[in-house]
């Protein structure tokens, strides 16, 4: 059985996990309606896994008899003022999600609950993934400046991007 601590905890990581994917949805609607439909993709699968993320934690609970708590979730920003500026606050809200993280992390530990020690594991290497994605865009923005074929390039590379199936499903890093 989970520790009641730790399952609220977890339940309030499960709303910051649905609020970062209500963000990257918002953020792929800006981009859309700026005609940047490579952005927009990469939000799109970028909300799509921290989906995942937030389903991760919420079978989780289940998994140690704790009792999952949906909570509402706030309204993301719609407006930005430049792609530039999108990427400033990814890094930015990374970074928060970072600290979140490691709150569960010491928490845990402090607890003495070390299956969330142990499933947090993956959490703590995925956020040194997102923080150092969202940094080499921003600084790939910031060389672009205001150049329109830059900006043109770096929307087809984002458009790109992948979508990882078993991670969207939830079944990453649990032998699937």
């Amino acid at each position: 059985m989970i520790h009641k601590k730790v399952e609220d905890a977890i339940n309030s990581q499960v709303n910051a996990e649905q609020y970062s994917a209500y963000l990257y949805l918002s953020m792929s609607a800006y981009f859309q309606n700026k005609g940047l439909k490579g952005f927009a993709h990469w939000m799109e699968v970028q909300a799509a896994e921290e989906f995942a993320h937030s389903r991760k934690f919420y079978r989780y609970l289940f998994d140690r008899g704790g009792r999952v708590m949906l909570k509402a979730i706030d309204a993301p920003p719609t407006e930005w003022k430049s792609p530039e500026h999108v990427f400033e606050e990814i890094y930015r809200h990374e970074q928060k999600v970072t600290g979140l993280i490691n709150d569960l992390v010491n928490l845990s530990i402090s607890e003495k609950d070390h299956a969330t020690n142990n499933m947090l594991q993956w959490f703590v290497a995925k956020q040194v993934e997102e923080e150092a994605s969202a940094l080499e865009i921003l600084d790939e923005l910031k060389l672009i400046a205001n150049d329109g074929n830059g900006l043109l390039m770096k929307d087809r590379e984002l458009g790109q991007r992948a979508l990882n199936l078993l991670l969207y499903t939830g079944l990453a890093g649990q032998g699937a």
